[in-house]
């Protein structure tokens, strides 16, 4: 069988990332160009400074990421692309750059859903996995429990009310004065703490078991800290810290082994930014141990975003038939298992 090679880029954020994978699962290169300093200086990602840069790497991180996999654009049997979901200025550049070379070079044109994308990131380094099996899917705009049917093929058992996990992690992260990007901070920073000093609410969802809430957990803080303030009480910020994403953590793993549990699922992956979460994968892994499940999880190089995963998943829809024309366009709010 001949080797497939598929060009892959990724710009639905703040990461311009262009990815040659090999077969699906073997990544010749992997070049990311990250804004994060850029984005520190307002608290937040800016789409319009976001799509700029975009502009200005995007040409340079896919010639990079050629020359790593000792390939040329004549070697290629596909472009793969993310064209949703995220910030639809950063999604055009991505989408606009894939249907230039697509068409110049006579290659098909492969669209891929960002959120899939994340899911195939644990085929990168999990040879042996193989669907079906129970994927939790966290980041800053997501919060997902689904089972993985067959590649691409999804089958939704929960998802965020209001705020995603790492939405959450953001917000409360601002607001103890850790600034951008909060989660990695957070995580840091509750090492130094008690996770059991504060008890905060963990909310259930009466009609449906698997589906998440953080915005009452988010609120909790909220009020700690301006009780605190009004009573003139200093804040253990460590302490704070470590027992909110306690709380998460915990709502995330229960949902996770009880949805397991009761689909009868004997493998369970995460995958999203927030998956390099390191309390996250601990607690996730030591659950998976006792309930004897296999766990996946891909590096955290492979959690945040990048192309190599927008490959791997390109592979599997490529090798499905799947096929975009040039009037392809970025869907920002594309909502996982859609077209």
């Amino acid at each position: 069988m001949e080797d497939t090679l598929i060009l892959a880029i990724e710009s639905s954020c703040d990461e311009t990332a262009a990815s040659v994978v090999k077969n699906g699962r073997t990544i010749l290169s992997n070049v990311i160009s990250s804004q994060i300093e850029l984005h520190k200086l307002y608290g937040g990602v800016v789409p319009e400074i976001a799509s700029r840069k975009h502009i200005e790497k995007v040409n340079q991180v896919i010639e990079e990421a050629l020359k790593e996999a000792d390939v040329t654009l004549d070697d290629l049997d596909a472009i793969g692309v993310t064209y949703g979901p995220g910030l639809v200025g950063a999604l055009l550049v991505g989408v606009a750059e894939a249907k230039a070379i697509a068409y110049a070079k006579k290659l098909p044109l492969v669209g891929v859903h960002h959120i899939e994308g994340h899911v195939s990131a644990n085929y990168i380094e999990h040879p042996d996995l193989e669907p079906p099996f129970l994927c939790l899917i966290v980041s800053g705009g997501h919060t997902h429990l689904v089972i993985v049917k067959d590649y691409g093929e999804f089958e939704i058992l929960g998802r965020t009310r209001d705020d995603a996990a790492g939405e959450a992690f953001d917000k409360v992260a601002r607001a103890i004065g850790l600034g951008y990007p909060g989660g990695p901070k957070i995580d840091k920073l509750s090492k130094e703490g008690n996770p059991n000093a504060i008890v905060f609410p963990k909310a259930k969802i009466g009609d449906c078991l698997y589906d998440f809430s953080f915005s009452g957990v988010k609120s909790a803080v909220l009020n700690y800290l301006n009780q605190a303030q009004m009573k003139g009480e200093d804040v253990n910020r460590a302490d704070l810290a470590a027992s909110f994403q306690k709380a998460v953590v915990d709502v995330l793993v229960e949902h996770t082994m009880q949805a397991a549990k009761d689909y009868h699922m004997d493998k369970v992956a995460i995958a999203g930014g927030v998956a390099s979460n390191g309390t996250l994968r601990a607690a996730m892994e030591e659950a998976c141990q006792k309930h004897g499940y296999k766990f996946y999880r891909p590096s955290p190089i492979f959690c945040t975003d990048n192309a190599a995963m927008i490959g791997v998943a390109a592979y599997y829809e490529f090798k499905k038939g799947t096929r975009h024309g040039w009037d392809l366009n970025a869907v920002p709010n594309l909502r996982l298992g859609e077209r």
